[in-house]
């Protein structure tokens, strides 16, 4: 409330400086909103010296406090302060206030050396520029004004660096986070640096820089666990299965463990790179995988490379972690790497399939079944749309708009996928009956939906559900036409693959299961005329089964693969002998 006086200035000035220091190194969090304080203490300097500047907002009042106020003992106190509101704008993303101000604390000798290197970073290039005040020209600070520099070029660098790598920039971006990486830091934040230096080097196709930058992550900082991810998933990109294995096994393993206690080597300054750089981009880059996500992981990639013992052992690990209460392990924010809990479950019946646990198989595909069942009408109609609004209208999802028939389209997908699990099942049991009850029940599933339109071009909204429930469709009508074999029913089992090929025309699978049927209903003569015409057909026919163009649920791939047809050469022998014998018949 006293009058403010020039010569107490400079010991309120500098009392605010280390105050405001003292209050950011206490809460040790990001630096969020404006420094009040700092706009209080200028409007005393200028109230000091005569000046009134209330309507002025603080860029302006900091260009009216810099050519106003000439006292020499002012000087000093005010470059400091500056220094810190240009840490408060870092903090705020407003670069461009930064440099200006940089620009008025600087003298005209000073803005020339910045001038020589604009080319490289303007803003870099000022901070740099900005003579620091002597140490005896102001009062005793709580952080040293050089130090208070070399971490605003450090956060500048990196702020910027990943700007750079947001808008695709990606040699900008790797300048920037080198020169951060430079800095004065602490090993975390160097790690980060390194982080996202490799994810800028996988971003720019360059895997094996981007594992030496990861790599030296986890040397300068072997608690930054988001760059073991990342490791993961380069390797990933190369296909070196196993290093990937090795690289989410010991992720794993970590976030288990407790973190060290041990006391950083760094050392400990009030203002620090970390409560200036904050990004949702940075936030994404460094996202902790929680435990449940990163057993999926494991599974999920060890069902894909046929490693059955293991995908099952880390499936069973992972539903108990299920019992745990996964909303407390994973983010709602759509961050995680986990599909919808049904297709989890799918993919363990998967494995325990392959892996020839076939009761256990069963029982987990009746957990979907019976979790589902109530969430799908008896009806469910699906329309052909050449247009639909960006958003749902809303209360779409509570009155069957489009986001409540998609989730419906799904829920009828994993309940019709358990039956066909289970009639593949039951198959490999050598219970032909039961598998054509599973195979029967899953397309009695699959006609509650009533597909309305031509079927070429759906709503991109609903593609990807109405082509796997064809594919369902396919693969129940084809595993439900080889049991009718098994059971001697041939009629039957012609009239699944004849339904096979109408939804699906060209398919080798059915075709093949058609013309086998033809041959054992003695319909000879029409089976070498069908195997003719699908021989002929292109090669590359059978490799556009999965999906056309968009890859098929994993929980499905064990299916298409039991699916195929295992007497190719066989029946092609007989046939051959077929036509060849009929051509000599005609022949005399």
């Amino acid at each position: 409330g006293l009058p403010a006086a020039l010569p107490a200035l400079p010991l309120e000035l500098t009392v605010l400086y280390n105050s405001l220091l003292f209050t950011v190194g206490a809460s040790d969090s990001a630096i969020k909103g404006e420094a009040e304080g700092i706009r209080q203490g200028l409007l005393r300097v200028l109230e000091a010296c005569g000046v009134c500047g209330q309507n002025l907002d603080t860029e302006e009042l900091w260009q009216k406090v810099l050519q106003e106020v000439t006292v020499e003992e002012l000087q000093a106190p005010l470059q400091c302060l500056g220094a810190l509101q240009a840490a408060w704008w870092l903090a705020a993303r407003q670069l461009g206030s930064v440099a200006g101000l940089f620009q008025l604390l600087s003298t005209a000798e000073d803005q020339g050396r910045a001038h020589c290197s604009e080319g490289q970073n303007k803003l870099l290039s000022v901070i740099k520029a900005w003579r620091v005040p002597p140490e005896g020209a102001s009062l005793p600070l709580a952080q040293s004004a050089k130090d208070l520099k070399e971490i605003l070029c450090t956060a500048a660098a990196f702020l910027q660096g990943l700007q750079e790598l947001e808008a695709g920039n990606f040699p900008t971006a790797l300048f920037l986070l080198q020169e951060a990486a430079g800095g004065f830091c602490s090993k975390k934040i160097l790690a980060q640096i390194y982080t996202c230096l490799g994810c800028c080097a996988q971003r720019m196709g360059k895997p094996q820089t981007a594992l030496q930058h990861l790599k030296r992550a986890l040397q300068v900082d072997f608690q930054c666990l988001p760059a073991l991810s990342h490791v993961a998933a380069v390797y990933h990109e190369l296909g070196e299965t196993d290093a990937e294995m090795q690289a989410l096994t010991l992720l794993y393993e970590a976030l288990g463990k407790n973190p060290s206690a041990a006391a950083s080597s760094s050392p400990y300054f009030l203002m620090q790179t970390e409560m200036l750089v904050h990004t949702p981009l940075l936030t994404s880059l460094l996202r902790h995988h929680h435990p449940s996500e990163v057993k999926y992981l494991l599974a999920h990639r060890c069902l894909q490379d046929g490693r059955v013992a293991d995908a099952v052992e880390h499936y069973l690990d992972f539903l108990s972690l299920l019992q745990e209460g996964l909303q407390q392990q994973v983010p709602l924010d759509g961050s995680s790497v986990l599909p919808r809990i049904p297709e989890v479950f799918l993919e363990a019946a998967s494995a325990l399939e392959q892996a020839g646990r076939l009761q256990d198989a069963i029982t987990v595909c009746e957990e979907v079944i019976s979790r589902t069942t109530d969430l799908i009408p008896r009806v469910l109609r699906v329309e052909e749309r050449l247009e639909q609004p960006e958003c749902p209208l809303p209360g779409a999802g509570l009155t069957g708009g489009l986001l409540s028939r998609k989730e419906s389209l799904c829920c009828l997908a994993w309940r019709a996928a358990g039956y066909l699990h289970q009639g593949w099942a039951w198959a490999k049991l050598g219970e032909s009956k039961e598998a054509v009850t599973q195979f029967s029940r899953c397309l009695n599933d699959l006609l509650r939906v009533q597909l309305h339109g031509s079927g070429i071009k759906w709503t991109e909204n609903l593609q990807v559900e109405v082509e796997v429930l064809q594919k369902i469709r396919l693969l129940s009508l084809i595993g439900r036409g080889t049991q009718f074999l098994e059971l001697g029913r041939h009629k039957e089992a012609l009239l699944d693959f004849q339904h096979s090929l109408q939804i699906s025309p060209g398919d080798r699978v059915a075709a093949s299961y058609l013309v086998q049927a033809l041959w054992k209903l003695n319909r000879k003569q029409e089976a070498a005329a069908q195997w003719q015409k699908f021989s002929q057909d292109s090669p590359g026919v059978d490799g556009q089964q999965q999906g056309q163009g968009r890859p098929l649920p994993l929980y499905l791939v064990s299916c298409l693969e039991q699916a195929m047809f295992p007497h190719s050469e066989p029946l092609a022998r007989s046939i051959q002998d077929y036509l060849e014998a009929a051509a000599q018949d005609t022949s005399r």
